[in-house]
């Protein structure tokens, strides 16, 4: 991989996370009603107008937009998020208490899903009977269509109420995170698995693994050996992609185990039109899915020698 291929890459990152700044902020904007108003103009606060138009001035409310993007985007740029209207606290410092759950919980799902969708995939191809690789490789189709609030409540009502295995209310650290994880890891496990699946039937039709049979060797052992490493490098890209997808079910998730994360942040958010937080979520979401496109091109050449001397790395 050459520098001029990593400036590119590089460049293209950070255009999309402008990009996506850009347009998170712009519709941000276009939302009907005020944080500020939301909060202040309540009888509880019994604020006059002049009252309201000083916080709406401390808050820079009453600027221009095109004023207030730059002043957003600098701050961005220096890890300045702004305030949250509706905490009155920094929005980094909601971000540093909610992130972390969600970080451990799309971490472990995302594990988990390369493990369901390699495990299915293999078991698909390993199977003694023709039925039972057909069901196995239709599994995918029907997980992928599982809606994830539906499969944790059913998680939650087989696992918690019925068999009595995990508790609901006031589980251990780690003992509450398998339901979530489950949850969140077999709908994203799917599409990986329908890709590798197909990844690896074009793998066996190559010349190489007719030669590996007529020399002796069995279907298990051409399978790990030469099979899984070629399947699996197009299955990485789609990882990559399907990690944005992995956030926005994280949030859907921690709102049906209310997890404190950063969907309980962003649920509120909403509710509050806090601004200032919704950008900042929408920003670290934009990310977290540029590194790790970025990181899986990266590592294809290191993980496939034949893309090292590739014209276009």
């Amino acid at each position: 991989m050459n520098l001029p291929y990593l400036a590119r890459r590089i460049g293209q990152a950070l255009l999309v996370l402008w990009a996506a700044f850009t347009a998170s902020f712009i519709l941000l904007q276009l939302l009907p009603g005020d944080a500020v108003l939301i909060k202040f103009l309540s009888p509880e606060f019994a604020l006059g107008p002049q009252e309201i138009a000083d916080i709406r001035a401390a808050y820079g409310a009453d600027t221009p937009v095109w004023r207030q993007y730059l002043h957003s985007l600098t701050g961005f740029l220096t890890g300045n998020f702004g305030y949250s209207v509706q905490a009155g606290v920094p929005v980094s410092q909601g971000l540093a208490t909610n992130l972390p759950p969600t970080l451990r919980l799309a971490s472990f799902g995302f594990a988990t899903a390369l493990l369901l969708a390699v495990a299915l995939a293999f078991a698909a191809q390993l199977a003694p009977l023709r039925w039972l690789r057909s069901a196995l490789q239709s599994l995918p189709s029907l997980f992928v269509s599982v809606p994830v609030f539906w499969l944790g409540i059913m998680l939650i009502q087989v696992v918690s109420f019925r068999l009595g295995w995990i508790p609901v209310i006031n589980p251990g650290r780690w003992e509450g995170l398998v339901l979530p994880t489950l949850t969140l890891a077999v709908p994203i496990s799917a599409p990986l698995a329908q890709i590798l699946l197909r990844n690896i039937d074009e793998v066996l039709t190559q010349p190489f693994v007719a030669v590996a049979r007529a020399k002796g060797a069995t279907r298990q052992w051409v399978l790990w050996k030469h099979v899984a490493r070629n399947a699996l490098l197009p299955t990485l890209t789609i990882a990559g992609v399907l990690f944005g997808e992995l956030l926005a079910g994280a949030v859907v998730t921690e709102a049906v185990f209310g997890l404190n994360g950063l969907g309980s942040l962003t649920q509120q958010a909403v509710g509050n039109q806090d601004t200032a937080v919704l950008q900042a979520v929408v920003v670290f979401s934009a990310t977290a899915f540029v590194l790790i496109n970025l990181a899986v091109d990266l590592l294809y050449p290191v993980l496939d020698p034949r893309l090292r001397h590739s014209p276009g790395t």
